[in-house]
């Protein structure tokens, strides 16, 4: 039955994309599509890929430095690799790459999948950190241009808000007394609980999850992980930012609208559809409308950025599933934590 209802959930966001990437092609002159990109400059498609991967290898070293304060050291390659092949999985399920990556983690290092997600928790706790950042810094860096944009955007939101405003306040209420319920009975037949068997099971999962999380607090290089941040966050705004030379109709762009489809399409990645299709593509080509570029070369940025991009991942990601299933399976080193 779980199954099955994965299935259903699955096929109807491969329909939400669907749909989405027709809406995005829908008054597109196709022809002045093709033209466009047959103009692409090759040489930036290539840096943009080096840079892509380059970022990929600083966040796989970034992740492994997370396992050190756990008592955890897998490989750079185990790590890596684990990480690929969540990218390519989300590729075709959204976010199931999360809980997969650490599986497969599990089963080439010996890293207890729960350690895992919490040190991938963090991970996206920092990244949305991040991306609110950018975002409210290219509002004040653009905010002729995109003040009204995103205000209707919000204004909208905020609109539809205040009509389910009760709603909401019952939700949080309902969801607040449960968790307050469920800590109150924790706590009342705790003695009893310690002797269950599957509440012993969910305390060590709770315990090696939140040492996951708070990996980052006990971790000894805080600087080369920081370095490492801010290296993944550039090359993803060099990548946006040099892609503008890959075709003429955006070649003339500057920085600043390198940031403002950096943002967007970082938004457009982060909504749960496969890969960001559709919602990408639609938000990066009315950012670019902001420029004057017209919604047919906007469209062709679109398409060979996020096209690029993906065929990348699926070969970075199958190269990784291969080399993971290849590996021995191995039972987990817990190394001495420092104090």
């Amino acid at each position: 039955m779980k199954k099955t209802a994965n299935i259903v959930k699955y096929l109807l966001l491969l329909a939400v994309s669907v749909f989405l990437m027709v809406y995005a092609l829908r008054s597109i002159n196709f022809a002045a599509v093709k033209t466009e990109l047959s103009q692409a400059n090759f040489f930036w498609i290539s840096v943009t890929l080096l840079l892509s991967v380059a970022g990929y290898v600083s966040r796989a070293i970034r992740w492994r430095m997370q396992y050190a304060p756990v008592g955890y050291q897998p490989s750079f390659w185990q790590v890596y690799h684990a990480q690929m092949v969540g990218y390519l999985a989300n590729v075709v399920l959204p976010r199931a790459g999360e809980v997969i990556r650490c599986t497969i983690l599990r089963r080439t290092a010996g890293v207890p999948v729960n350690v895992s997600l919490g040190t991938v928790i963090t991970e996206r706790i920092l990244d949305l950190v991040i991306l609110v950042s950018c975002i409210g810094a290219t509002f004040l860096i653009e905010f002729d241009r995109l003040n009204e944009f995103f205000l209707k955007i919000f204004s909208d939101k905020y609109q539809g808000l205040q009509q389910n405003l009760q709603t909401l306040y019952l939700l949080v209420g309902v969801v607040l007394l449960g968790t307050l319920f469920v800590v109150w009975y924790i706590y009342k037949n705790i003695s009893r609980l310690q002797h269950n068997r599957h509440f012993q099971k969910v305390s060590l999962f709770v315990i090696g999850l939140w040492q996951g999380i708070f990996s980052i607090r006990r971790m000894d290089q805080k600087g080369q992980f920081l370095l490492h941040t801010v290296f993944i966050w550039l090359s993803y705004y060099l990548t946006s930012y040099l892609a503008f030379f890959v075709l003429p109709g955006t070649s003339q762009l500057s920085w600043q609208a390198g940031m403002t489809i950096f943002v967007m399409g970082g938004i457009g990645m982060s909504a749960p559809v496969q890969g960001g299709i559709g919602v990408y593509h639609i938000l990066v080509r009315t950012a670019l409308l902001l420029y004057a570029v017209p919604l047919d070369k906007g469209m062709a940025y679109a398409l060979i950025v996020h096209a690029t991009g993906a065929i990348l991942v699926v070969v970075l990601g199958v190269i990784s599933l291969i080399a993971s299933l290849a590996s021995k399976k191995k039972e987990a080193v817990l190394v001495e934590q420092p104090a």
